[in-house]
C-alpha cells in the first residue's frame, strides 16, 4: 500500500509499525507457496515480504519502528502513537489500515478442561519455532484445519515431533486444499472432520485430549468419545481482524467479516481512512493482499491529490444465495477505471455451480464452477463498462448449484 502510493504520486509516506522490523507475520512464515500469482514464482514468507521492504527503501518511504498506534481521530485524520521517544501525533491527508489479524485462543473458542502447560495457538508455536528456535512440544494434537494449523502439522513433523491428529469441528477443510495434500495426506497426518476436543487433561503439562464426534449442530455425540495422548495442542481456530484502532476512528465494521465496510477503492465509509489485508477480511493468499492494498494506496494517494473523493452515485453489493460475505461491499459507479474485483466466501461446499453478479435486469458475470470451498476464497472481475453504466439499484452476488 506504502508503495503503491508513492508511486501514484503521494510527497510523503510514513508506515507505522508495532514490531522491530517491517514483514509482519510473513517473517515467521519460512515455507514456500508464496508470490505464484503476483510474482509468478515461489517465494517463501521472508523473500516475499523483503521485495516489499526493498521498493519501501528505494522510494525512501519512512518507517516508525517500534510504534504502537493508539487511536485515530477520524475527521481530523490524526494518528496518535507512541513508541520510546514518547507520544507522537501524525496529521495526515489519508490514513490506511492495514494491521491484520489476531488468532482466537481458547478461552474464544471455549474448549473445556484443565489449564497445563502446552497449549498455544499455532501461529505462537510458528513464531517460537521459526524465529525463536525453540520447539513447543513432541506429540502434538491441532484443533482446526486452517492453513496455519495445517501448514504448523508439517512443520512439526520436519523437526521430528509426532502430529497425532488435526481435529475439525465442521464437516468441510477450513483452510486451502493444497494445503490438505501437502501439510498431512503427504505425512499421513489423520485428519478428523466433524469432531471436536471434549477435554483437556494434564496437571503440569498437557497428557491427553479427549476428542469426540460432533452432530449437524456441532454437539459431541455421547459414546463416540476417544482419547489421544499428547503433550501439546495448537489451535488453529480462526482469526480475528485487528481492528481495534479502526473503532477509534469510527470507522463501520461489517458483522461478518469483522473488518472495515469499504468501497471498490478500499476507501472505509469515513472519508480519507482506507483499509486493505487481513484487517478487511481474512485472505487466503498473500497476492490478493497486495492485490487489495495497491488499490488502497493508489486511491489513498489520489484521495490527497484531488482534495478528496470524487461525487459518484454508491451501488451496494450484497451477498445472494449461498454467499456468506462480499468484498468490497460497494462500488462507485461512473468513475470506474479498472476492473473490479469482487471477493466472496461461500457457506457450503457445492459442486457444479454457476456464479453470477446481477444488478436489477442487467446481468455483469456469470461463470460455471466445478466445486466452491468455504475455506477458499472466490474472486470475480466485472468490466468498467457494465459498472459505469449503473446508477440505481444493487449488485448481488449468488452461487446456484446447477441441475
Amino acid at each position: 500500500a506504502a508503495v503503491a502510493a508513492k508511486k501514484e504520486g503521494a510527497a510523503r509516506v510514513v508506515l507505522i509499525e508495532r514490531d522491530f522490523r517491517p514483514g509482519g507475520i510473513l517473517e515467521q512464515c519460512i515455507h514456500p507457496g508464496f508470490g505464484l500469482k503476483y510474482f509468478g514464482e515461489e517465494l517463501s514468507g521472508p523473500e516475499y515480504a523483503h521485495r516489499f521492504i526493498q521498493k519501501c527503501q528505494e522510494l525512501d518511504i519512512e518507517m516508525l519502528l517500534d510504534t504502537m498506534g493508539l487511536r485515530i481521530d477520524g475527521p481530523q485524520r490524526v494518528i496518535h502513537a507512541v513508541n520510546k521517544t514518547g507520544a507522537l501525533q501524525l496529521k495526515a491527508g489519508a490514513i490506511i489500515l492495514s494491521m491484520g489479524c489476531r488468532e482466537r485462543t481458547r478461552a474464544q473458542i471455549v474448549i473445556p478442561g484443565s489449564r497445563p502447560a502446552g497449549i498455544y495457538t499455532a501461529g505462537t508455536a510458528q513464531r517460537f519455532c521459526n524465529v525463536q528456535n525453540h520447539i513447543v512440544g513432541r506429540d502434538i494434537v491441532i484443533v482446526g484445519s486452517g492453513d496455519i494449523g495445517m501448514i504448523m502439522a508439517r512443520r512439526m513433523t520436519l523437526e521430528g515431533a509426532s502430529v497425532k491428529a488435526v481435529v475439525e469441528v465442521m464437516p468441510y477443510l477450513a483452510g486451502l486444499t493444497r494445503n490438505r495434500v501437502q501439510c498431512l495426506d503427504d505425512f499421513g497426518i489423520p485428519l478428523y472432520l466433524s469432531h471436536t476436543i471434549v477435554d483437556i487433561d494434564g496437571k503440569r503439562r498437557v497428557q491427553k485430549v479427549t476428542v469426540a464426534k460432533v452432530d449437524e449442530h456441532r454437539k459431541p455425540v455421547p459414546g463416540t468419545e476417544f482419547d489421544i495422548p499428547c503433550d501439546t495442542v495448537l489451535l488453529s481456530v480462526g482469526l480475528i481482524p485487528e481492528n481495534e484502532i479502526s473503532k477509534t476512528a469510527d470507522v463501520a465494521l461489517d458483522p461478518v467479516t469483522k473488518g472495515p465496510i469499504v468501497d471498490n477503492t478500499m476507501m472505509t465509509q469515513v472519508p480519507g481512512i482506507f483499509a486493505c489485508g487481513n484487517v478487511v477480511h481474512v485472505n487466503d493468499l498473500v497476492d490478493n493482499v497486495s492485490t487489495e492494498s495497491e488499490i488502497a494506496g493508489r486511491y489513498a494517494a489520489k484521495f490527497v491529490k484531488y482534495g478528496g473523493a470524487a461525487k459518484t452515485s454508491e451501488i451496494p453489493v450484497k451477498a445472494g444465495s449461498l454467499v456468506r460475505y462480499m468484498v468490497p461491499q460497494s462500488v462507485k459507479a461512473g468513475a470506474v477505471e479498472t476492473p473490479v474485483k469482487l471477493y466472496f466466501r461461500v457457506m457450503n461446499p457445492t459442486q457444479n455451480v454457476t456464479v453470477q453478479a446481477v444488478c436489477g435486469e442487467q446481468t455483469l458475470y456469470s461463470a460455471k464452477k466445478r466445486f466452491v470451498n468455504p475455506g477458499e476464497i472466490e474472486r470475480i472481475e466485472i468490466p468498467p463498462q457494465k459498472l459505469n453504466g449503473l446508477s440505481q439499484g444493487e449488485i448481488v452476488v449468488s452461487v446456484t448449484k446447477n441441475e
